[in-house]
């Protein structure tokens, strides 16, 4: 069997600064962008030079349905509101038997948004959370 099969059942574990965070079922957001800053050197009309500056990591958004680990979130983000300090952590990419795909190690977290589940008895779908954070950096472990 091929591992592509399973791509739209992966879910992804979080843990930052040692709290497991629990599953969330989407992670989107991943990436950086290498700034570039142009500089025309004089007597050179045929181009501009341009030049790497810093890399500008984007955040990233994990949502879940309600479960028991909402619980974690909240004890989680208590805890860090009070004093706001980046922590690492990582994020596991996980097959529906929990075989690790992937994983990534993730510096300096902060969190950036959090939006807690909207309740309401007229609509059937899953109430939903959505935890945004911010980083310095991620890599492959």
């Amino acid at each position: 069997m091929s591992d592509s099969i399973f791509a739209t059942s992966v879910h992804f574990r979080l843990a930052i600064g040692g709290h497991d965070l629990g599953d969330f079922h989407t992670c989107s957001g991943m990436g950086a962008e290498v700034e570039m800053e142009t500089y025309a050197e004089g007597g050179n009309n045929g181009f501009t030079w341009q030049l790497p500056s810093r890399v500008a990591w984007s955040n990233i958004t994990l949502t879940r349905p309600v479960t028991a680990d909402t619980a974690k979130i909240a004890r989680w983000l208590d805890e860090t509101l009070k004093r706001v300090e980046p922590k690492d952590g990582e994020i596991v990419a996980l097959k529906p038997d929990l075989t690790p795909i992937i994983s990534w190690q993730v510096s300096g977290i902060v969190p950036v948004r959090w939006q807690g589940p909207s309740f309401d008895p007229a609509n059937s779908q899953a109430a939903v959370e959505t935890l945004e954070i911010a980083h310095h950096g991620l890599r492959p472990s």
